[in-house]
């Protein structure tokens, strides 16, 4: 099937924030010069009309000044201290976008500094500890065996410290919202985002309304990657804030070094191992330590350590595991998702220590990887029993014999031989990705999708999950043409919108097709049984039905609806990090082929090869994508860096210092 919004995308016809039409200001944000300290005056320069622009700062939030999410620690604007550098102290808005601009630059924030805190790694000096007792945001503890007994008598311990840094999304769209008041004062908002009702959340805390009153629309979003699952919320509450005071609609469209330098990034790690092995290569006990360096306000770090220590141990059998997880305070940005949240920095982690433990023992990468990988009827390090049907000895041994790996790295060895100005290298990883909400959260959720039956006999999916490039639209236009045996042209999708469409809850966490899709198999199949047919009742007898039951009941409203049940058999204690994390995972085998220069420093790749199993592909092209973009992303974070430092900049320059520093 061909994807439903793609020939909008190829051909420029996709309307996104900034091509919406209106008739208002353009809003602009005057942000903290300094990382912390006491904000003592705004100073206004010349230049500029300060009559014509509307200004808005703390005093104009209307219900609490603060973001809603995980912990109400945010201030919606920064109310008396600032906590990191570009953070948010006042709006101004004007008809021309240029004026606006210029009116922001024109606002000196004034702040008396205090020591920042900046980096993650370090002990805090008593003056700056912000945060409780120890400037921890949150901890997390995973116990399995008796790590310390195992330890005390191993013949063989290897140590080793893996770092990771911040990563930008470099989304194609940058973050942007329209907000108006409506004929009857509703409060609307529509823009790029991920989660509409975390949106709504956000805005009905603040601006002190209910669901009536304030309304959110899904714009078409060019990319999120988790940059757009709680951001956008802020930026929504801005252009709203601006809207209610000048009785105009406001668009606030952040230029890209704005995004770049003000925006939740991935989080930055540190990640200890200690590991011991007997002779044979087999893993007795893993002893990990996570640290994340959150930033200056929690936002999502919680959910982001709970996934990074959960998949710190890797896909591999280990009787005796602990793993203890903290997420920091710093002076810093806030972190915030990145795609896969959490797991590629332990995950680099823990395949980098991997190969050093191999290395130690003297055994092949390879061997010592398929001795430990996980097999069914083996825990992982939750004690959850994998019992999915996949080999993952197999989906290693098929990734290395595509990428040659032992012919390979002969002919890499006697390269190294014979010419000392080059080096040619492969680099293996494997790992799992749990998909959906951890433990209990998708209960906690408590979704819901609804279909409608539409009286030209074509049906509507109504969700509250977004297309942002990952083939939303087409995945579940494809699981409803295929319940109802439907044509896709007799599928719509309604946009995401809170007025119109129920909590399907977020698009984040690779759950959209596997948790929601079932939803709307579910709501097919209610709808189905609403119009008296057969569960096997498909095509024309449907659209026959739904035709019959509108001649009936003109102007009704008829739906099927499904809302999310647990599997069967899924447990989990959030108190003890023991159970089934996630009711389903991903698997998968890397390889890279690099060549390096040693004098320079250059780094080359020429092959990477993956093989994935991830159950039952609903698109091939849209998955295929979904790796191609996955790898690309990964490379890109390295070869961003690699690029900055290059040309004489430093990487954190971009991001205000601090431990972010490690873009």
């Amino acid at each position: 099937m061909k994807r439903r919004e793609g020939l909008a995308k190829l051909t420029g016809r996709e309307v996104y924030v900034d091509d919406l039409p209106f008739d208002g200001l353009w809003g602009m944000t005057v942000r903290s010069p300094a990382a912390r300290g006491r904000i003592r005056e705004l100073r206004f320069g010349a230049g500029v009309d300060w009559s014509e622009i509307t200004l808005a700062d703390h005093r104009d939030v209307p219900g609490e000044n603060v973001i809603h999410l995980i912990a109400d620690d945010q201030p919606v604007l920064a109310e008396g201290v600032v906590r990191h550098v570009h953070e948010a102290v006042a709006l101004v808005a004007h008809p021309s976008r240029e004026v606006a601009r210029r009116a922001a630059a024109a606002v000196e924030v004034v702040v008396e500094e205090d020591p920042p805190l900046l980096d993650f790694r370090r002990s805090p000096e008593p003056d700056q500890i912000q945060y409780g007792d120890d400037n921890v945001f949150k901890q997390i503890l995973i116990d399995k065996g008796d790590v310390d007994a195992v330890f005390a008598g191993a013949e063989r311990v290897i140590e080793g410290v893996y770092e990771t840094g911040a990563q930008e999304h470099v989304y194609l769209e940058p973050q942007g919202m329209l907000a108006w008041l409506d004929d009857e004062g509703v409060v609307v908002v529509r823009g790029s985002m991920q989660c509409p009702y975390y949106v709504q959340a956000a805005l009905k805390r603040a601006l002190g309304r209910d669901d009536r009153t304030v309304r959110v629309i899904h714009a078409p979003t060019g990319g999120g990657f988790g940059g757009k699952e709680e951001f956008p919320s802020g930026v929504a509450i801005h252009a709203a804030l601006l809207a209610m005071k000048s009785g105009r609609p406001v668009k606030m469209v952040y230029e890209r070094g704005e995004d770049m330098a003000a925006t939740t990034k991935r989080h930055p790690s540190r990640v200890r191992h200690r590991t011991a092995v007997d002779a044979d290569g087999r893993l007795l006990a893993q002893d990990v330590e996570v640290v994340l360096d959150a930033g200056a306000y929690m936002t999502l770090s919680p959910v982001v350590l709970s996934r990074a220590v959960i998949h710190a141990a890797g896909p591999y059998c280990c009787a005796n595991v602990r793993i203890r997880g903290r997420a920091m305070f710093t002076n810093s940005v806030p972190s915030g998702a990145f795609r896969g949240f959490g797991a590629p920095q332990s995950h680099f982690a823990n395949e980098r220590h991997m190969d050093v433990v191999a290395r130690e023992l003297g055994l092949d990468p390879v061997d010592f990887r398929r001795r430990n990988l996980l097999r069914d009827g083996e825990t992982t390090a939750t004690g959850q029993r994998i019992a999915d049907g996949t080999d993952r000895v197999a989906i290693l041994d098929r990734a290395v014999e595509l990428a040659g790996w032992n012919a390979k790295r002969a002919a890499h060895a006697e390269l190294a031989r014979r010419d000392p100005w080059r080096r040619r290298g492969m680099g293996l990883a494997c790992f799992h990705h749990g998909a959906g909400f951890t433990g209990g959260g998708e209960v906690y959720l408590n979704s819901l999708v609804e279909v409608a039956g539409l009286a030209d006999g074509r049906v509507e999916i109504l969700a509250a999950s977004t297309e942002m490039g990952q083939g939303t639209t087409t995945i579940f236009t494809q699981i409803a043409a295929g319940r109802l045996g439907y044509a896709a042209g007799d599928v719509v999708v309604a946009v995401p919108d809170t007025h119109r469409v129920p909590d399907s809850g977020p698009t984040v966490a690779s759950r959209t097709a596997m948790v929601v899709g079932r939803l709307v198999e579910k709501a097919c199949d209610d709808l189905r049984e609403k119009l008296g047919l057969a569960g096997d009742a498909g095509g024309s007898a449907v659209k026959e039905a739904l035709l019959e039951w509108h001649r009936r009941h003109p102007g009704g409203t008829l739906k099927g609806s499904g809302r999310y049940e647990p599997p069967p058999g899924i447990v989990w204690d959030d108190a003890t990090y023991r159970g089934d994390a996630y009711g389903a995972y991903g698997w998968a085998t890397y390889v890279a082929e690099v060549e390096v220069d040693p004098e320079t420093g250059r780094v080359r790749l020429d092959r990477f090869t993956t093989t994935d199993d991830l159950g039952r592909v609903l698109d091939e092209a849209i998955a295929t994508g979904q790796i191609h973009g996955g790898v690309a992303q990964g490379l890109e974070c390295r070869a961003a860096a690699l690029l900055l430092r290059q040309q004489g900049t430093d990487p954190g320059q971009l991001l205000g210092g601090g431990s972010h520093a490690g873009l």
